[in-house]
C-alpha cells in the first residue's frame, strides 16, 4: 500500500500532541487479545452485517436510480432495504475500523473487500456531491417520515443527513491514511464542496440535528489542509440554540452550554467537536465552556462503569446525581466520552481527563462486545434481573440491531485504542496508558522507541524501557492515575471507604526515585539513553466503593474496585440474587488470578461471616456464560 502525503500541518492545533495509533503496536495481554478478535471476527462478522441486513443494498439501490432515470425512466425509483435513514452510517464506521485494522497488519482480501465496498458508495453519489441513500433512490417522494422532500430541511430533527456524512468523512480520512487511495477521500471532497455551497459564509442557518459532523470536518481538515472545512465544522456548532430542542443541544448556543444534557450520544460527540475546534482555531471561549460541561458531566451525571446517559427515555443524561441502577449508559456514549476526555487531555495535559477515559475503557465501553466479537451490547446497566429483555429486544447481547451504531463503533474504537497511549508536547513524552506494546514516538527532535512489558490491568507493574536514537534530554510524564492515589474520581461523586494512597514507586535504571507529581504526572527530566528502564510499581489494594449522598438511588450500596476495574456478581457465582448480597466492613476479599476464565481475568473471593461467599467478576465480561442475574451495587452490611 502507498504512504499517503503528509498534509499541512494546521497553523493552530491541541498543546498537547497524540502519538497516533499506527505509530503503537500491542504486544500481547489484555488489548492484544482484544484486537485479535476483534480484527478476526468483529471486522468480518460487521462487514457481513452491512451486506446481509441491506445497508449495503441501499447504496447499490441509489445508484441504480440515477443510473434508470439517466437512461430514460423519469419515475423509476426503490424503497429503502432498511428501516432507518442513518443506516449509511454504520458502513462508514465499519470502512473506518476495517481501514484501521489495515493500518495495523496488511491483508490484502480485506484491502480488496474495502475497495469494494467503497466503489458500492462512490456510485451512489449524486453529480453535485449530495449522498444520501434514503432520498436519492426514492427521489419523487420521502420514502421515511424524517426526510423532507428539500435536502437538509429535517436535519435539525431527524433525517442525519449530515451525521451520515461526518462519519463518511473519517471513514475517508482513515481509509486514505490507511492505503494511500483516494476513492473514499474523493467522494468526501465533493460532498464537502456541497456543503460549502450549501452553508459555506452562513448563507444558511442549520444545526445538525445529530452531532458528528464537526468531527468529521475537522478530521477531513487536517488531511486536506482545506480551511474551509474547518470553518464548515464553526458554522455548524454556532448554529445551535437559542429556544431549539434539549434533547439534541439546540436550547443555548455552544459557548453558553455549561450542562450536559439531553440526547449523551449527541452531547458527547458535540463536546468533542468543540474541542477540536477550540484547538484548530484558538477559542478560548470553547475551553472554558467544555471545563465547565466536563464538571457537570463527571462531577455529577458519570456511571461507576465510565458509562453516560442514564436515561433510557432520550438516551439522554439525567438530572444531577440522576444515576439509578438499571441506567442506559449506550455503548456509543461511552465512546464518545472517551473521545471527549482525550481531547480534553490534549487541550490540558492534565490527567484526570485520562483517569475518566480509562474507567470508561476498562469498564463501560469493552462491556458492549462479547469476548467472541459477535455479540454486543446496546445499554449497559449495573443491575439486570437476569431475563428482561433490556437490550432493544434481547435479553443479554444482541447479534446486531434494527439501529446498529454500536457495534460499528465498538469496532472502529478497539482497532485505534492504542491512540490514547502516548501523547508529546515540546520536550515531553507522556506515557497514559499501560499495556504490553511498543511504539515510536516523535519528541524532543527525534524518536524514541518505547516498549512496555506489564499485565495490565491485573498487574500495576510496568516495566518502560526508554530507548532514543541518541542520548536525549526529555522529560517522561508518566500518568499515576487516580485510583491508585485513593480517589476513584476526579470529583466528589464517588469515594473509597479505604481512601489512604497506595505506595506507588518508581525505578529508573534499578535506582528508586523520588519524582515529583505534576498534574497527575510524575516527571522523571534527564538525559536518556537507549535501553533506560523504569520500573513502575502501581499497588493494587481491593477497593469498597460508595457514592455521594446525592446519588439518591445509591444509598447504602457499595461496589468492589481493584486497580482500573470495576466488579460485579453474576448469579452463576452467589447463593442469592446479586441484587440481594450484603457486603459488610468485615468482609475478606482476596484477588485470585483465573487464567481460564472469561479470556483470563482476576476475580474477587468474597468471604463475609460463616454463611456468605460469592465471587466478583469483572464488569465487563458479564453476560459471557449465559443469561443470569448481575450487580455492580450491593447492599451495604453493618
Amino acid at each position: 500500500m502507498a504512504n499517503p502525503p503528509t498534509p499541512p500541518a494546521p497553523a493552530r492545533d491541541y498543546p498537547v500532541q497524540p502519538v497516533p495509533f499506527t505509530a503503537v503496536r500491542v504486544t500481547g495481554g489484555f488489548w492484544h487479545a482484544r484486537q485479535e478478535v476483534n480484527r478476526t471476527v468483529t471486522v468480518p462478522f460487521a462487514l457481513q452485517q452491512c451486506e446481509d441486513t441491506g445497508r449495503l443494498r441501499n447504496f447499490d439501490r441509489a445508484a441504480e436510480t440515477m443510473r434508470r432515470r439517466a437512461a430514460g425512466e423519469p419515475g423509476f425509483q426503490q424503497r429503502p432495504a432498511t428501516i432507518y435513514p442513518f443506516d449509511d452510517s454504520d458502513v462508514y464506521k465499519v470502512i473506518e475500523g476495517a481501514a484501521y485494522a489495515l493500518s495495523l497488519r496488511p491483508d490484502p482480501a480485506l484491502d480488496r473487500q474495502l475497495d469494494a465496498c467503497i466503489a458500492r458508495v462512490a456510485a451512489a453519489q449524486e453529480p453535485d456531491g449530495y449522498l444520501y441513500t434514503f432520498r436519492t433512490m426514492h427521489p419523487d417522494a420521502p420514502a421515511h417520515e424524517w426526510v423532507d422532500p428539500q435536502r437538509w430541511l429535517l436535519d435539525p430533527l431527524l433525517s442525519h443527513e449530515l451525521y451520515n456524512l461526518g462519519h463518511l468523512y473519517e471513514a475517508g480520512v482513515a481509509h486514505f491514511q490507511a492505503t494511500g487511495k483516494r476513492p473514499l477521500l474523493d467522494v468526501c471532497q465533493r460532498s464537502a464542496e456541497l456543503l460549502w455551497r450549501d452553508f459555506g459564509g452562513r448563507s444558511r442557518r442549520l444545526a445538525p440535528g445529530h452531532q458528528v459532523i464537526e468531527l468529521g470536518l475537522a478530521k477531513l481538515y487536517r488531511v486536506t489542509g482545506d480551511a474551509r472545512w474547518l470553518e464548515l465544522a464553526r458554522i455548524f456548532l454556532e448554529a445551535r440554540g437559542p429556544g431549539g430542542p434539549v434533547y439534541s443541544q439546540q436550547h443555548q448556543r455552544v459557548e453558553e452550554q455549561t450542562e450536559a444534557v439531553g440526547h449523551a450520544v449527541r452531547a458527547n460527540y458535540q463536546y468533542a467537536g468543540m474541542a477540536d475546534v477550540a484547538a484548530l482555531s484558538g477559542d478560548a471561549r470553547l475551553v472554558r465552556t467544555l471545563r465547565a460541561l466536563w464538571d457537570n458531566a463527571a462531577g455529577r451525571k458519570l456511571a461507576l462503569t465510565g458509562g453516560v446517559g442514564a436515561l433510557g427515555h432520550g438516551e439522554a443524561y439525567g438530572a444531577d446525581y440522576e444515576l439509578p441502577n438499571d441506567a442506559y449508559n449506550e455503548t456509543c456514549a461511552a465512546i464518545a466520552l472517551m473521545m471527549w476526555n482525550h481531547r480534553m487531555f490534549l487541550l490540558t495535559g492534565e490527567a484526570h481527563y485520562m483517569d475518566v477515559l480509562e474507567r470508561t475503557c476498562f469498564n463501560g465501553f469493552i462491556s458492549g462486545a462479547a469476548l467472541t466479537g459477535d455479540r454486543f451490547f446496546y445499554p449497559n446497566p449495573l443491575e439486570y434481573d437476569g431475563a428482561a429483555t433490556f437490550n432493544h429486544g434481547y435479553a443479554g447481547r444482541a447479534p446486531w440491531f434494527g439501529c446498529a451504531c454500536c457495534p460499528p463503533n465498538l469496532v472502529r474504537t478497539t482497532a485505534a485504542i492504542t491512540g490514547y497511549f502516548y501523547a508529546v508536547r515540546d520536550q515531553s513524552l507522556y506515557v497514559n496508558c499501560f499495556a504490553a506494546s511498543e511504539g515510536v514516538v516523535p519528541v524532543a527532535g527525534g524518536e524514541v522507541t518505547v516498549r512496555q512489558e506489564t499485565d495490565y490491568p491485573w498487574s500495576g507493574r510496568v516495566r518502560l524501557t526508554v530507548s532514543p536514537a541518541a542520548p536525549t534530554s526529555l522529560t517522561l510524564r508518566v500518568r499515576i492515575p487516580g485510583w491508585v492515589r485513593g480517589r476513584p474520581v476526579p470529583s466528589e461523586l464517588y469515594g473509597y471507604d479505604e481512601a489512604t494512597p497506595a505506595a506507588w514507586s518508581l525505578r529508573v535504571g534499578g535506582q528508586a526515585v523520588a519524582a515529583p507529581l505534576e498534574q497527575g504526572y510524575a516527571v522523571l527530566t534527564r538525559v536518556w539513553r537507549a535501553g533506560d528502564v523504569v520500573e513502575l510499581d502501581l499497588p493494587m489494594p481491593v477497593r469498597t466503593v460508595h457514592a455521594s449522598p446525592h446519588v439518591a438511588a445509591l444509598a447504602g450500596r457499595v461496589a468492589l474496585e481493584r486497580g482500573p476495574v470495576v466488579y460485579c456478581v453474576e448469579g452463576q457465582d452467589s447463593p442469592v440474587a446479586p441484587g440481594d448480597l450484603t457486603l459488610s466492613p468485615r468482609a475478606e476479599v482476596t484477588a485470585v488470578a483465573q487464567a481460564g476464565l472469561l479470556g483470563g481475568v482476576t476475580t474477587l473471593a468474597v468471604t463475609d461471616g460463616p454463611a456468605t461467599a460469592f465471587t466478583a467478576v469483572p464488569y465487563y465480561a458479564w453476560n459471557n456464560r449465559g443469561l443470569a442475574p448481575m450487580a455492580v451495587w450491593l447492599k451495604r452490611g453493618t
